[in-house]
């Protein structure tokens, strides 16, 4: 079944009341094992019950994807994960979005007991400023920082990062994350992979 045909309630993965879940989101342009890795240190430096891969239909800060449609993106994501605690999931193609304020936002209002905490390299807070709506974001859900060397200098000196420097916990109090009331954000060190899908891609947007 193609994943836009499916209902909301069908796109959001099993939860429960005081579940700890962790948002990653991206094209999955390929999926790979830094996806994979970079979950598994987060569920267990912020002691989160999930992870869930939110596969967009469209980055608005990026071009376009080529041939591989969501569907393709998708079945790939799962093949990779590996992991009973990862879901994939297409929900914002479901409902009608590419912008994670209005995730973030949706599943607020239908996983109301759930506690999220959203994931990102620190690449994407180097350019955080640029998301649409990107402080409401941050006042929505609580945010976990994955370190990912050469770029840890320029994410730390981003706009975002600045504007939101008084709400950083510190490394060691981490696992009180998705816990903690928004804003609040940590910066993670440790993890060593830096594989990214644009190293993945042939120039005309297919997978190696």
């Amino acid at each position: 079944m193609r994943e836009h045909f499916i209902s909301p309630a069908q796109a959001i993965p099993y939860h429960t009341n005081g579940m700890r879940i962790g948002l990653l989101g991206g094209s999955f342009n390929p999926p790979h094992e830094a996806h994979r890795a970079i979950s598994l240190f987060a569920m267990k430096r912020l002691q989160l019950d999930r992870v869930w891969w939110l596969v967009s239909p469209g980055n608005p800060l990026k071009n376009g994807y080529g041939a591989n449609d969501i569907a393709a993106r998708a079945a790939a994501a799962r093949a990779i994960a590996r992991d009973p605690r990862i879901d994939v999931t297409c929900l914002e193609a479901v409902i009608g979005t590419r912008y994670t304020v209005d995730t973030v936002s949706y599943l607020r209002r239908r996983c109301t007991g759930a506690r999220f905490v959203w994931i990102m390299g620190a690449d994407n807070l180097a350019q955080f400023h640029r998301w649409d709506d990107w402080r409401r974001i941050a006042a929505q859900v609580p945010i976990a920082v994955i370190d990912r060397p050469p770029r840890s200098l320029r994410a730390l000196a981003a706009p975002a990062a600045l504007a939101l420097a008084r709400d950083r916990l510190p490394e060691n109090e981490a696992a009180r994350l998705a816990d903690a009331r928004p804003p609040a954000w940590v910066f993670l060190t440790g993890m060593k992979l830096s594989l990214s899908s644009t190293t993945l891609r042939n120039p005309d947007g297919t997978w190696k």
